[in-house]
């Protein structure tokens, strides 16, 4: 399998009056792991879909490896896709199973036996190729899915939110085979999730989207420590937002944004800002505290050490912040 890249062109896309997907710009370099990532409606998996060929776009260009595939069918633009329900048939066995799309193109049987043994070792389910669906676990058949796509050798492999329907353990375990195997393939793959987690531990690059618009294209530590716009900052993991109503000066039209992290517990005296402890939540490496400072409540994670004691609930407490972690983004 050679990597390719996908390039998306002032694609917008609307279902009657919805406005689905607004000017689409991305470039996908070959042999990524990208994630489309957002909540819920903000088009995602539309997205996804006008790649695959299930969605038509009414302005723009779709390009693989430099060929436009806007007006081809799903199966002409040699795309490999996993569902979120994953869409094994129950009454066939695993090999059958992942034989099925290599038997739609009518390739010769030997062929077929061949790729169908390869595709189940990639995944680690050699032993499992008479068992039938019901019989493995979910992670096994996510593995199943992975391997029936692989095996028509696609250019591209398009993932559905594959590890939704996993419990929080096989989730992590799964997600690392998945990454493995795909570095092992250097194959491009686009990752969709509205999980932030599952974005960041596995994807070269990721697309922030809301609202049917790509907020902002990076890295998972270029999002995390310098995103765009509040939508970014608040998206990605906990982020402290202030207007200046908390004793630091932001100007007009802006907000301070910082992490949890970045600040720390200090004597009240003297500090900036300072305030109640309204709460604290102990999280093993670290403990969160809340604290309550005029109508905010800024979050403060500090290195839990074995023996040290902790901030009482109602102690009155300091916020430092470094001047350079201090970010400061349009209101």
């Amino acid at each position: 399998m050679s990597a390719v890249a996908i390039d998306i062109r002032g694609v917008n896309l609307s279902y009657g009056p919805t406005h689905v997907l607004k000017d689409i710009d991305l470039s996908i370099r070959p042999g990524e792991l990208f994630a489309f990532l957002g909540p819920s409606g903000c088009g995602k998996t539309t997205l996804l879909r006008l790649i695959a060929g299930f969605a038509q776009a009414q302005t723009g260009q779709v390009l693989l490896d430099g060929q436009d595939v806007a007006g081809l069918s799903p199966w002409k633009r040699d795309v490999g896709m996993v569902f979120q329900s994953y869409a094994l048939w129950p009454h066939m066995t695993v090999a059958q199973n992942v034989a099925f799309g290599l038997e739609e193109r009518r390739k010769p049987r030997a062929e077929i036996a061949a790729k169908v043994a390869q595709a189940l070792e990639l995944v680690g389910l050699s032993a499992y190729a008479q068992r039938r669906p019901a019989q493995l676990s979910g992670g096994q058949q996510q593995r199943v899915a992975l391997a029936r796509t692989i095996a028509i050798e696609p250019k591209v492999l398009l993932l559905d939110e594959p590890l939704s329907n996993l419990d929080a353990r096989m989730r992590v375990s799964v997600r690392r085979d998945l990454r493995e195997l795909q570095q092992r393939l250097g194959l491009t793959t686009i990752f969709v999730t509205h999980d932030q987690e599952e974005a960041n531990t596995i994807c070269d690059r990721i697309a922030v989207m809301e609202a049917g618009v790509i907020r902002q294209v990076g890295t998972p530590m270029e999002l995390y420590e310098r995103p765009a716009n509040l939508f970014v900052a608040s998206f990605l993991g906990s982020a402290n937002i202030l207007d200046g109503g908390a004793g630091v000066a932001v100007p007009a039209g802006q907000r301070l944004v910082f992490r949890p992290q970045h600040a720390s517990l200090a004597p009240a005296a003297g500090a900036a800002m300072s305030g109640p402890v309204s709460h604290r939540e102990f999280l093993g490496a670290t403990v969160r505290y809340g604290v309550r400072i005029g109508d905010h409540e800024i979050l403060v994670d500090a290195p839990f050490q074995s023996g040290a004691e902790l901030r009482a609930i109602g102690e009155t407490v300091g916020v430092a912040l470094p001047p350079e972690r201090m970010l400061y983004l349009p209101a």
